[in-house]
């Protein structure tokens, strides 16, 4: 039977993988397709991708210290535990460097939509720059489930 570190541990990575996935590729998507309207689904969207950002933060810093503390050293040899940095990074990236630039643009073409806006461009290309982020953090966590149980 596994103790409650090892039962967290596993909760918070399904959190934190199946809600990225979730959110990213089920839910925004849900929103854009019904909603007509657009600013409202990309708030919610980027209400929801914010808030998985701070899960992911959580999940990462408990994993990576669970990991310290079971093996050591050793977790620095694993697979598991840089996959978890280099989605940290990701998400961090994301949360406090794209997002700002995004929604400074979104502010800058304040009454209009920013779709409907000189920001338009470069909006896309942030978005772009996110999106492409989003995806190799989506992989990443597919392969850290892969590699949750191996030492």
């Amino acid at each position: 039977m596994k103790n409650l570190p090892d039962l967290f541990a596993g909760w918070l990575l399904a959190l934190w993988v199946g809600g990225t996935w979730a959110v990213g590729y089920l839910a925004a998507p849900v929103l854009f397709y019904n909603l007509d309207d657009k600013m409202l689904a990309g708030q919610l969207a980027g209400e929801m991708f914010k808030w998985m950002a701070y899960v992911g933060m959580v999940a990462a810093a408990y994993l990576l210290i669970f990991r310290l503390s079971r093996f050591g050293g050793g977790a620095f040899k694993q697979a598991f535990f840089w996959i978890v940095v280099l989605m940290l990074l990701i998400t961090l990236a994301g949360r406090f460097g794209i997002q700002p630039i995004l929604e400074q643009l979104k502010d800058q073409a304040l009454p209009q939509d920013v779709m409907q806006s000189l920001m338009r461009d470069r909006f896309q290309a942030w978005h772009g720059v996110s999106s492409v982020l989003y995806l190799i953090q989506s992989l990443l966590g597919l392969a850290l489930v892969a590699k949750a149980n191996s030492r």
